[in-house]
């Protein structure tokens, strides 16, 4: 089957895009990374009532996502079917996130309703933004590879936002930090007025810079519940849906303890650097763990976006579905080392994490160029496109698989006599190293399995889908402006 030929996207649209998911992460990296030593040691919540908190409103504003998913596709404007949502969301989505970093004055029961409220409106306008947003991949171009590219670009754009979180969050937050702050509850609500300045303006850009060409067929003929059949009849959508999950649960694990993990079991450390060096960091000096995790988490989104912007030319030699499976493989043995390293040897723990990252960081880029594969095989078996429905079902899953290892990490936590603010006991302590190491990487092999055993589409399938989704196109009139 010879390959489909279609027009290629400019550089700008490209990067353009890639703005969208900067902005989602300076939220989605605070929330995975921060949110629950936020609510511990600084929102004054206990690490069993914001994990219960945590994992209940994560998994019940997943179910938020189909009924976007299913009013993008029904959607009708003079900006596309998606881009609307965009435009009207980013204003909000600024002034909530604010709302869910201040500390309000109540008492224990007043604060926690009010982190339930806050952090539940958050996530829901998060929602009806990025879900929108995430289907565009699948409408701005109808080209795999395109779409592998840009699907590339966008997780660039992703790791670009979390590495500015990572570098720049505590320090911004700190008290006479670089905001100035005079208590750390003033830090984290400065810090959230300027993230969301900058989180709307890259919104706007991805708005007024890309353009919705794919359209559902000019026949289509739909309901919501044909919708919903043709979404539990896909196949490769469900098999992909159950390694997401498992994969979620990988990634989720580990990082929501990392800062619990630095602060607790890594602690201070004293450090001597090479004298070439710049001098404001050579020679012999003691880091603190806020300084050790932010190094650590900033590497992490550095590496994983090298990997990110090198994964395309490695897909496109390998193919997706064994470019995933080496790369997964590497990450999860990465992962497992953790086991095994001491407080004193960072060496190897930021080198063993560089591997894992470098790795690790390509895999949902991956993934999201599959979902929207499954979008095509969907339209090719029934004759029917439900870009939304899809990209959001799958956002569904993974925002369970989300709340769920975030629940269940702080309350296992819990139940090792994890307190916050103080030493903690051994107990407690080799529960954080299994969290970080073991316990994400047994769920990654979870994963690995799945799509290695099960999933179909593979690089020859999805020539043959493409090849005759555009000769139905030219037939029906309905091909990409």
């Amino acid at each position: 089957m010879a390959n489909a030929s279609f027009e290629r996207l400019g550089a700008r649209e490209k990067f353009a895009y890639g703005f969208g998911d900067l902005a989602s992460c300076l939220y989605w990296q605070t929330i995975s990374a921060y949110l629950a030593i936020f609510y511990t040691d600084i929102f004054g919540l206990t690490a069993l009532a914001a994990g219960a908190m945590m994992g209940l409103s994560r998994s019940a504003d997943a179910f938020f996502d189909p009924v976007i998913g299913l009013l993008g596709d029904r959607t009708k404007s003079r900006w596309g079917k998606f881009r609307p949502y965009i435009l009207w969301g980013c204003v909000p989505l600024a002034m909530v996130g604010v709302l869910t970093f201040t500390v309000p004055d109540f008492g224990e029961k007043g604060k926690l309703i009010y982190a339930y409220l806050t952090f539940n409106a958050l996530m829901l306008i998060y929602t009806a933004i990025n879900i929108p947003y995430t289907a565009m991949l699948g409408v701005i171009t109808p080209d795999p590879n395109e779409r592998t590219a840009l699907s590339s670009i966008k997780f660039a754009g992703a790791f670009a936002g979390g590495i500015i979180i990572s570098a720049t969050l505590l320090p911004m937050a700190k008290v006479g930090g670089w905001l100035g702050a005079t208590s750390v509850r003033q830090g984290w609500q400065l810090s959230f007025v300027i993230i969301g300045i900058a989180s709307v303006i890259s919104f706007l850009i991805v708005f007024f810079n890309t353009k919705e060409r794919v359209q559902p067929p000019k026949a289509q003929k739909t309901s919501v519940a044909k919708d919903l059949g043709d979404l539990v009849t896909n196949g490769p959508w469900l098999i992909l849906v159950a390694a997401t999950v498992s994969f979620i649960f990988f990634v989720a694990l580990r990082g929501n303890i990392t800062a619990h993990y630095f602060k607790y079991y890594i602690g201070r450390q004293t450090l001597t650097l090479p004298a070439f060096l710049p001098a404001s960091i050579a020679g012999t000096q003691t880091w603190s763990w806020e300084s050790l995790v932010s190094v650590f988490n900033t590497s992490n989104q550095v590496l994983s976006l090298v990997g990110a912007l090198l994964v395309p030319f490695f897909a496109r030699r390998v193919g997706r579905k064994p470019a995933f499976v080496i790369l997964f493989a590497v990450a999860i043995l990465s992962t497992a080392a953790f086991y095994f390293l001491k407080p004193g040897q960072l060496l190897l723990i930021y080198g063993i994490n560089a591997l894992g990252s470098i790795t690790g960081g390509p895999l949902s880029a991956l993934l999201w160029a599959m979902y929207a594969d499954t979008v095509d095989y969907a339209e090719w078996k029934t004759g029917r496109r439900a870009t939304g429905l899809i990209f959001s079902a799958s956002i569904f899953s993974q925002k369970q698989g989300w709340g769920i290892g975030a629940g269940v990490s702080l309350i296992l936590m819990n139940s090792v006599g994890f307190i916050a603010n103080q030493a903690q006991t051994p107990e407690s302590l080799n529960g954080l190293v299994r969290l970080m190491s073991i316990f994400p990487a047994a769920l990654g092999v979870l994963s690995l399995l799945i799509l290695m055993l099960f999933y179909p589409l593979n690089e020859a399938m999805m020539s043959r889908i493409s090849h005759d989704l555009k000769l139905r196109r030219e037939a029906d009139g309905n091909a990409p402006a």
